[in-house]
C-alpha cells in the first residue's frame, strides 16, 4: 500500500509508549468531531460523501496550525500543484481459500454466495473487498457480488443455482425471489430440462430424476 500511493511511513520510536497514546487520541479526536453522534447511512459510498463534505467544511472554517493567517483548505490548494499524483484506490482485499457445495455456493463470513456450475468440485479463492466479494478460481473471476454483512444471506447471479431450500436446489432461470431471500421454483418442466443438460452428470442425473 506505502508503494502504491507513494507513502513513507514513520514507526513509533522503541520502547516510548506515549507516541502510540498520542495517535490514538487524535483518532479520539476524529471521531468525536465527524461521528458523534453516530451516523446512520445505507452504504459506505453515502457515507463516504458525507464525510468528504465534512472534512472539506472544517478545512476551510479553520486555520492551518502552523500559517495561521490562512485556512486548512486554502494551504491545500496552494500546495496541491507539488502533491503526489492520485495513483487510484489501492487494490487492497482479504483473501481465504474455499470450496464450492453442491448446491453452487461459497459460504464466506456466514453468508453464501453463488458461482456457475463449472466452478464445482474445484478450490475457489475468495477476494473480501469493503464493498464486494469477488470469487476467483485459477485466476480467473468466476463470480463477483455486493458483499453482505447479514448472517445467513443467500447471493445468486443469473446462471447460477439458487436455493429454494437448503436441500432443494433449482435453476435460476425456473426461480422466483420469496419473502425470505431464498427462491421458490416456478415449475416448468420444458425449461428445467433445458438448464438439466448444461449441468454436470451426477447432477443432471438427480435431476432428470424429479420427471
Amino acid at each position: 500500500m506505502c508503494s502504491h500511493y507513494l507513502v513513507h511511513p514513520v514507526a513509533c520510536t522503541p520502547a516510548s509508549g506515549w507516541e502510540k497514546g498520542q495517535v490514538e487520541n487524535q483518532v479520539g479526536l476524529v471521531r468525536e468531531r465527524f461521528f458523534t453522534p453516530r451516523l446512520r447511512v445505507k452504504s459506505l459510498e453515502e457515507l463516504n460523501v458525507w464525510l468528504l463534505d465534512k472534512c472539506i467544511a472544517y478545512a476551510k472554517a479553520h486555520s492551518h496550525p502552523d500559517q495561521t493567517g490562512q485556512t486548512i483548505w486554502q494551504m491545500f490548494e496552494a500546495e496541491r500543484g507539488s502533491l503526489v499524483h492520485y495513483a487510484g484506490p489501492f487494490d487492497g482485499f482479504h483473501c481465504v481459500p474455499a470450496s464450492v457445495s453442491n448446491t453452487w455456493t461459497v459460504r464466506f463470513d456466514n453468508n453464501k454466495y453463488s458461482v456457475p456450475s463449472t466452478a464445482v468440485g474445484r478450490p475457489v479463492e475468495v477476494h473480501a473487498y469493503a464493498d464486494r466479494i469477488v470469487i476467483k478460481q485459477d485466476g480467473v473471476t468466476v463470480a463477483e457480488h455486493r458483499r453482505s454483512f447479514g448472517v445467513a444471506r443467500p447471493s445468486t447471479i443469473p446462471g447460477t443455482m439458487c436455493l429454494s431450500s437448503l436441500a432443494n436446489p433449482v435453476p435460476c432461470a425456473t426461480a422466483l425471489p420469496s419473502a425470505n431471500g431464498f427462491c421458490q421454483s416456478r415449475w416448468r418442466p420444458d425449461a428445467r430440462r433445458s438448464m438439466c443438460r448444461g449441468l454436470p452428470p451426477g447432477i443432471r442425473a438427480s435431476r432428470h430424476r424429479r420427471y
